[in-house]
């Protein structure tokens, strides 16, 4: 797998760290190795800054230290001193937890009293003992433990829960199909063993995901959901440093139900349209969606095994207006493609309610600082495609239609919803938060 699959990424993040070293590297995959390598300390995460190469290896992560915002840099941390709970016997746990499940406090791993220890960091310098953390050096059967600050108690075991305590049960939707966008289990914590936020609460992270704006996505109690198209279910923590996170939630084992053959006309936004046309609507060929070439996409046919990204077939993967796709031209990244309507009479509906969108009164340039744009551009000033501003995905934001009501947030297009300086939009590029749309501004004849 990828090397950063082992850590866990926040975006605009900075922390404040005492033990740090800095490096020059290219991308968050060589700062990911330098961490790795770290021998001045133990690297829990590292800060990268995308405009100037910049690689900050770090001893402490959110959990340890102060967070403040800091545009321009994404925090990694390692996804292994997250945890909370442990797997199996737990000698890979890298928790914080120091006290015994009688509630003693353990004694630090390095000090020799109240008790000598036979495990001590010099010895085993690979299992982690560190500070007075509960940690399972001898693979021990009971999981965790630690010597205690009782001199009548030589050692105990540590109260670490189960990470998977929530999913053993494999019951009726324990498991999830697809992405698990039509998941309704129970599980309420996350993959590192964080609580929940309720969906129905704004603490401690505001979001836009409420239960009468998407009545069909089930949003109940604190029930990890995937009402976004996300890679799986996910839920807001109750932790303030980690606004969200992925939970662990199994696939199932039978194959998910059929769709039926899938539409071979569009209907609607054409997300089931299983059609053939591979072309675009200006005439480029389509990008096969498994390849990297001539544009990198996070659109993997493996992680999205329901969405029927098959060949270089058109296709809707993200609720988009209308099928699109990844061209072989290396100048136009993406566009949408001209499917055949199910419905002529559909169509002449669709004509008709396209024709405010189409007329000249709609221009395609923005006055003062573009916060009245109410055009249809959703590329921006480098390329990339806009993300929709109701989804949550690849970015999380709070600029959603329901918190911006007069600032017209509809699909993708290019808004300056908070005063910026001209019209923005979050893009489809995972590592790319946000930019300034390719926009003009109006001239002074065209006000006149």
């Amino acid at each position: 797998g990828d090397i950063l699959d082992d850590y866990l990424r926040t975006d605009g993040v900075w922390i404040l760290t005492r033990n740090k070293q800095f490096y020059k590297t290219n991308n968050e995959k060589e700062c990911a190795e330098k961490c790795d390598a770290e021998r001045n300390f133990t690297c829990r995460a590292f800060l990268f800054t995308r405009k100037k190469l910049q690689c900050l290896t770090l001893a402490e992560n959110a959990k340890m230290t102060v967070a403040f915002p800091s545009t321009d840099t994404v925090l990694y941390e390692k996804r292994i001193y997250l945890m909370q709970c442990k797997r199996g016997i737990g000698t890979d746990y890298r928790g914080t937890e120091a006290k015994t499940q009688r509630g003693i406090p353990c004694q630090k791993w390095a000090e020799k009293t109240p008790h000598k220890p036979k495990y001590t960091p010099e010895k085993y310098p690979n299992a982690g003992l560190e500070e007075n953390y509960c940690r399972n050096p001898d693979a021990d059967e009971s999981g965790p433990w630690c010597y205690t600050t009782d001199p009548a108690k030589r050692f105990d075991y540590c109260a670490i829960p189960e990470c998977e305590d929530h999913v053993m049960h494999t019951g009726e939707g324990e498991c999830m199909q697809c992405n698990g966008e039509d998941y309704h289990g129970e599980v309420s914590r996350t993959e590192s063993g964080l609580e929940c936020q309720r969906w129905d609460a704004q603490e401690p992270h505001m979001h836009g995901f409420i239960l009468k704006h998407y009545p069909e996505k089930d949003l109940k109690m604190n029930y990890c959901r995937n009402p976004d198209g996300e890679l799986r279910p996910w839920c807001f923590t109750t932790n303030p440093n980690k606004r969200w996170e992925y939970c662990n939630i199994p696939r199932c084992t039978t194959p998910p139900p059929l769709s039926g053959p899938g539409s071979q006309c569009l209907s609607g936004k054409g997300e089931d349209y299983r059609g053939r046309i591979a072309i675009t609507e200006s005439g480029n060929a389509c990008q096969h969606w498994n390849t990297q070439f001539p544009h990198k996409h996070g659109w993997i046919p493996d992680r999205y095994p329901c969405k029927g990204l098959q060949e270089n077939y058109c296709r809707n993967p993200d609720g988009e207006k209308k099928p699109w796709c990844y061209t072989t031209n290396s100048s136009i990244r993406w566009e949408y493609c001209t499917i055949p309507p199910c419905d002529r009479t559909e169509q002449g509906i669709a004509g008709m309610n396209n024709v405010p969108v189409q007329a000249p009164l709609t221009e395609e340039c923005y006055r003062d600082k573009g916060q009245g744009y109410r055009g249809t551009t959703s590329v921006t000033a480098s390329g990339k495609k806009c993300q929709a501003w109701s989804s949550m995905f690849p970015h999380r934001h709070i600029k959603t239609p329901d918190m911006f009501p007069d600032a017209d947030l509809r699909d993708n297009y290019c808004r300056n919803p908070d005063g910026d300086s001209s019209p923005w939009c979050f893009t489809t590029d995972p590592n790319t938060l946000w930019e300034y749309c390719n926009l003009k501004r109006c001239d002074d004849h065209t006000q006149e």
